[in-house]
């Protein structure tokens, strides 16, 4: 361990790909977004589909015009599920001077992988699941032999009803996060106020919510629907930026300036849940279906807007420095 990663008495410490760093040089933070979002299987049996070097080259590129706008840190909640693969983003991380916090934790909608079904599901009262095990193993040992430390656990309630398989990772990522003090993001939807679904499963675990950012929140226009989330202790995510076709640029912006006028800006965090590269769609139509869903959008276009909707200085900061700082600190 280096002289700057080294733990000093009195330090908040938060662990990134390059090592643990204090939270004070976390700086200006996009607390959403993914290095690479892969469809690992499709990837290792057709790699005509892949080339390994050119997109880690595409990714420092994109990554190095976020840090010249001022970017610090990105929080990227990629894990099992979205192809996660923490050697990938170590190169990456390689060519950019940029802190890259990652996380642990499983994307799924309803259902859970075959792997999870079999393993726990039937486990004796009181044994703790095998997936909150795995969780905990990231968190404190680090992910697959690299070293590299998760630093917050990520879950998902997409769908009205909570289904078993759903629920299980919600109590799983509670147990973990009991066991090791990490942060919690969940990804919503805000038209089945799944939000509100999760805070529910998280409070009878005993979760401090505000330890929990509910993602995904930024595509909702009702503000009574987030002032609960948020009243309830939670931060919430304005994190979509630049999926215009989820929710209209100035909608999202309207809304976190009356939210930031009704004295919430200590809630929100702000970023656009994009990719250097995401396989679900070609490059050619993520252009033509999203043009400004990128790292750089929030500089660009939305925090002039901001600005001119009255939202302060102060307030951008609290949202893009202060807020990530306090949610990093254990």
């Amino acid at each position: 361990m280096s002289a700057a990663q080294t733990p000093l008495l009195g330090m908040a410490l938060v662990e990134t790909v390059r090592g643990p760093i204090d939270v004070s040089r976390l700086g200006a933070t996009l607390m959403h977004e993914h290095v690479f979002v892969l469809s690992e299987e499709i990837r290792q049996n057709y790699p005509a589909y892949w080339n390994e070097d050119a997109r880690v080259a595409d990714a420092i590129a994109q990554l190095q015009e976020a840090v010249a706008r001022g970017v610090r840190t990105i929080v990227d909640p990629t894990v099992i599920g979205l192809g996660r693969c923490i050697p990938r983003i170590a190169r990456v991380n390689a060519g950019v001077d940029l802190n890259i916090v990652v996380a642990t934790g499983l994307y799924a909608y309803a259902e859970l992988p075959f792997f999870f079904q079999y393993r726990g599901s039937g486990r004796k009262s009181g044994a703790v699941d095998p997936m909150a095990q795995m969780f905990v193993t990231d968190l404190t040992l680090g992910i697959a032999g690299t070293g590299v430390k998760a630093a917050f656990l990520k879950c998902c309630v997409e769908q009205s009803e909570l289904t078993a398989g759903i629920e299980r990772v919600l109590r799983a990522v509670s147990t973990a996060h009991h066991r090791t003090g990490a942060p919690i993001v969940v990804h919503t939807n805000v038209h089945a106020t799944t939000g509100l679904t999760a805070q529910r499963v998280f409070r009878e675990e005993g979760v401090d919510l505000s330890r929990v950012v509910l993602g995904h929140s930024g595509d909702s226009t009702d503000l009574s629907y987030l002032i609960e989330l948020m009243d309830a202790g939670s931060y919430i995510g304005m994190d979509r930026f630049g999926l215009d076709g989820l929710l209209p640029f100035e909608q999202r912006v309207a809304t976190v300036a009356e939210l930031c006028k009704a004295g919430y800006a200590e809630r929100m965090v702000l970023s656009h849940d994009a990719a250097c590269y995401i396989d679900w769609f070609s490059p050619e139509v993520k252009a033509k279906m999203a043009p400004r869903w990128h790292f750089n959008h929030i500089h660009d276009d939305v925090l002039p807007a901001l600005r001119e909707c009255g939202v302060t200085e102060a307030q951008i900061d609290t949202m893009l420095v202060d807020n990530p700082r306090r949610y990093f600190t254990r």
